[in-house]
């Protein structure tokens, strides 16, 4: 009985996200709002299909376990470390400042001081997702406009793991007290202590080791199935022997296995599944939607999205003037953050199992959600006008003056435009096989940098010692071109011969930069043609080479001159590459 009720729960939760977040992302809205959408049509609220919430809920908190995982998965040092000086003081200060009106704003309308703290810790937090989907269509996210908001929201992700660990912590139903604030805050943070030591310290060196072990067996399945046992795994132990949030256990496994040379592999191949999961967390938050309460709370509606959609980005604004930075590069960043999304769901879905928040503060919640991530890309629109604007109001001028003056941080050039490529000429490698080493190494004498892409872990400690970056992983999953650089990379060289699917990758890398130059190596000839009406700018066959080497032979053997066989070459090579010199495949010999 229990199948029948929860495989109807999950096509009909899923199918409905799909048709709903389809046709969101074709009207160029977040997928979200078409997940969230689709929660409100399987839920209680509406007619009709009605999913079974508890199981939902359950299949949900998977999803969140997932989603954490993969925060941490990504969470980049490098990245903050970029703009630490921004990034860090700016990201404390503004969610600081917005948990606190948030604070306020809920304590208005006599919530008690845990919901009114669950609420504003609620609206503090932007959409990683949204931002980044924003900023990528925006073409931003590689400008220093992209660097700044992905450090800020590393910051803000951090901040709110933390929420989520201290939240049950305040949730005792004891009189609110600073003195028991402090008692509860200091034993969670040993038990946090202890949990950060145990998985960085120990973790650090043990899953590696067994991802290694793992990943020998070639069996991709046993390698996603270890990725999830270490994800499940350390979240269970997080909250059933040291009493925190699973999320934090999920994030700091995440970034065991992200610190590590699988990070990549992981991310591509052992979390397909971590979107469906993430999916139907949006979809048991719309199930929990209900309009009329919503009416009756228009007023606190139409407060919160004041708070999050110009209160925040106005604070962050201020905050990223004075640390000395442009005024176009603030505006971009400020306005990116006028949105809440996933982070905000889970910490009020945990407010709704500890008994803080009420369905009405998830209501609220949901609806400022939605409308905040449908105007978030349009707010990107306004920068430039804005900036002029803002630039032409009277003392503007003498105001960045003073600014700069006395700024806490070295003014910086405004650097919204894509960044350019590194200097020097950079191409990707695919494989690492006697093709792929020589031409590594050929294309390091002569000053250009190679990034070698290599499935096999065996392989890559070699690499590094040769001198070149590698990375580890698929070359057919956009993820690792991505990872390898191939959007800012002049060349992709294919090394190996008749890679499976070398079409597919080949559509993926032209989509990633149009631009680049893609030289394939193919076996028969037979499949040159195919290669190039691909995106291949050259296709070099085993058979027309050998054909090369055989008949350079020959003439030399017969005394050719080298104008001669220059000549004879040239002719060779041309008929090749028309088609004139055709195969039908192998010998049978």
């Amino acid at each position: 009985m229990e199948q029948i009720e929860l495989l109807p729960t999950l096509a009909g939760g899923l199918g409905i996200a799909l048709l709903l977040g389809y046709a969101a992302h074709r009207t160029g809205l977040s997928p979200i709002i078409g997940y969230l959408l689709a929660g409100f049509v399987v839920g209680p609220q509406s007619p009709g299909f009605v999913a079974n919430i508890e199981y939902a809920n359950q299949l949900a908190e998977l999803g969140v376990v997932l989603l954490m995982f993969g925060v941490g998965l990504h969470f980049d040092l490098h990245e903050l470390a970029r703009v630490r000086r921004l990034a860090v003081p700016g990201a404390l200060l503004q969610s600081l400042c917005s948990v606190a009106v948030g604070f306020g704003l809920a304590s208005s309308y006599g919530w008690s001081v845990e919901a009114a703290l669950a609420f504003g810790l609620a609206v503090a937090f932007a959409s990683t997702v949204v931002v980044t989907r924003t900023l990528a269509d925006s073409h931003a996210l590689q400008s220093q406009v992209g660097h700044v908001a992905m450090g800020w929201l590393i910051v803000q992700d951090l901040l709110a793991v933390l929420a989520l660990v201290l939240l049950p912590s305040v949730s005792t139903g004891e009189s609110f007290e600073l003195q028991r604030l402090f008692e509860v805050f200091s034993i969670a943070a040993v038990k946090i202590g202890a949990l950060i030591i145990l998985v960085t310290f120990v973790g650090a060196k043990l899953i590696p080791s067994i991802l290694q072990h793992v990943a020998e067996t070639r069996s991709r399945e046993l390698f996603t199935l270890s990725v999830l046992v270490v994800a499940l795994g350390i979240a269970l132990l997080s909250a059933n022997f040291f009493g925190v949030s699973m999320a934090l256990g999920a994030f700091l496994a995440g970034v065991v296995v992200g610190q590590s040379e699988f990070s990549l592999r992981a991310a591509t191949e052992a979390l397909p599944m971590r979107d469906a999961f993430a999916v139907l967390f949006f979809v048991s938050v719309g199930m929990l939607f209900d309009p009329l309460v919503l009416w009756n709370s228009l007023d606190l509606v139409c407060k919160t999205l004041l708070l999050v959609m110009v209160f925040t980005p106005l604070i962050s604004l201020l905050l990223i003037l004075i640390l000395g930075y442009p005024l176009r590069l603030a505006l971009s960043v400020a306005l990116s953050l006028g949105q809440i999304g996933e982070f905000s769901f889970i910490l009020a879905n945990l407010g709704l199992r500890l008994n803080i928040l009420s369905a009405e503060a998830m209501d609220v919640l949901v609806a400022v959600a939605m409308i905040s991530i449908c105007l978030s890309p349009l707010t990107q629109l306004g920068v430039n006008p804005l900036a002029r604007t803002i630039s032409r109001l009277p003392g503007c001028r003498s105001l960045m003056a003073m600014r700069r003056a006395f700024s806490l941080s070295p003014a910086v050039h405004d650097d919204s435009q894509p960044e350019t490529p590194l200097e020097g000429f950079r191409t990707v490698i695919i494989g690492f096989g006697p093709v792929g080493q020589t031409v590594a190494r050929l294309l390091a004498e002569n000053g250009i940098e190679p990034t070698i892409i290599e499935m096999n872990h065996l392989n890559i400690s070699q690499i590094r010692e040769a001198g070149f970056r590698a990375v580890l992983g698929d070359a057919h999953h956009i993820e690792t071109l991505k990872h390898a650089g191939v959007e800012n990379s002049e060349s992709l060289i294919l090394s190996a011969s008749s890679i499976p699917g070398a079409t597919e990758l080949i559509r993926v890398a032209r989509d990633l930069n149009p631009k680049i130059k893609i030289i394939a190596r193919t076996s028969y000839l037979r499949e040159r043609e195919t290669l190039t009406r691909c995106g291949a700018d050259t296709v070099f066959a085993g058979e027309g080479e050998v054909a090369l080497a055989l008949a350079e032979f020959i003439l030399r053997d017969l005394g050719a001159t080298p104008e001669q066989m220059d000549r004879e070459r040239e002719k060779l090579r041309a008929g090749l590459l028309a088609g004139e010199i055709r195969t039908g495949g192998p010998s049978p010999l």
